[in-house]
């Protein structure tokens, strides 16, 4: 029974890597629209702490090569050092219209939430750029993002991100495990069924389509709140697509723990946003796979070995066809290691229900919503 349990997990894995460049070859035949009408727009940055790279990560959105738009930023406190940072580069460029809102303590859990309903009451305009602080993007950004908002079915569209870690061993590791499992993952759900989701970092949106859903304070509770939210627009009727505007995600350095804290969180959130799709993540683990068929069926190495390379092949097609990304051309040979580390990190997904974040501990309920229990110890 094992021995069959194990053959047919690895065929799956197989069958998804096969389905992951079917995915990337119907994203890639996407057009890309050009402008014909360009619409104001406001951009949304909510903020926490002076992180690395904080500066050009908002000074990216101050060069914008666009005619109309303005930049607004919230932080918790006025004493929050990214509130000098946002000033020093607000100075830079007096021509563009910029807000910094300082919100206070929030009244419910998502403080991100509660920065983007006070941001979207003072924006002027009905296209609203949602990017979070360790972002960065090039000067064509808004514009390419406007083209594709010219489809008034279109309510909503989430950006894919490639992500840049920092100096740290761990930060590499992780970003190169982005940068090949995560995005597959997306690509196979909208070839599959369509967008019915959003990732974080940077979230494009239409106002009304916000208003739809009830207004972003419907997700206050939600720890992935990015995921609900692309969720609930689709089920209001409109269009949601994974945009072909690519962005780049400044991940920054952990130490060991840290990272550890954070896959972890990221994994106990996956699980509760969408229960029956975590546990068919295990099809997206080929190499994990493949190593348990070849230690406990020796004599299937063979499916072990395809299995193996098929994860090598869909990993190029996402990590250098789509994302560019440099880092995998040069650490491939880390790869296997971050597929290990992620898929042991799956299985602690299964286990507790509390996380840390921001200095603060959080228990997580079975519907994805959370709540504050104390200050991290």
């Amino acid at each position: 029974m094992l021995a069959a349990a194990l053959l047919a997990l690895a065929a799956g894995a197989f069958a998804y890597c096969v389905l992951v460049l079917l995915a990337v070859r119907s994203y890639l035949r996407q057009p890309r629209p050009e402008l014909s009408r360009p619409v104001p727009i406001s951009v949304l940055r909510p903020l926490a702490g002076a992180d690395e790279g904080l500066e050009e990560n908002l000074r990216c959105y101050f060069r914008q090569d666009y005619p109309q738009f303005e930049v607004l930023a919230a932080v918790r406190t006025a004493e929050d050092p990214a509130r000098a940072v946002f000033e020093r580069v607000r100075a830079e460029f007096p021509h563009i219209p910029a807000q910094l809102i300082v919100t206070g303590e929030p009244p419910y859990p998502n403080a991100k939430v509660f920065s983007l309903a006070r941001m979207l009451a003072a924006a002027r305009h009905d296209l609203i750029v949602m990017a979070d602080s360790d972002t960065r993007v090039g000067p064509g950004m808004l514009r390419a993002m406007a083209a594709e908002f010219e489809d008034p079915a279109l309510g909503l569209a989430t950006c894919p991100y490639r992500a840049v870690p920092g100096p740290s061993f761990w930060s590499r590791l992780e970003a190169l495990g982005m940068n090949t499992d995560f995005l597959a993952g997306l690509l196979a759900a909208r070839f599959i069924e369509g967008v019915r989701f959003a990732v974080g970092p940077t979230i494009v949106a239409r106002r009304q389509a916000l208003e739809a859903i009830g207004g972003v304070e419907r997700l206050s509770e939600y720890l992935a709140e990015d995921f609900v939210m692309g969720r609930l627009v689709a089920e209001a009727g409109w269009r949601v697509i994974l945009s072909r505007n690519l962005i780049e995600h400044h991940i920054g350095s952990h130490s060991l723990p840290e990272n550890f804290r954070h896959r972890l969180r990221w994994m106990r959130s996956t699980r509760r946003s969408r229960r029956w799709g975590y546990l068919g993540q295990v099809f997206t683990y080929p190499l994990p796979l493949a190593l348990l068929v070849a230690t406990f069926c020796p004599w299937a190495w063979p499916l072990a070995l395809v299995t193996a390379l098929a994860r090598a092949v869909a990993a190029w097609a996402v990590g250098r066809r789509i994302l560019r990304d440099p880092l995998l051309a040069r650490y491939w040979y880390l790869l296997p290691l971050e597929d290990l580390l992620s898929f042991f990190f799956w299985l602690a997904g299964f286990f507790g229900n509390t996380i840390t974040w921001r200095g603060r501990r959080y228990y997580l309920d079975r519907d994805g919503r959370f709540r504050l229990i104390g200050q991290a110890g």
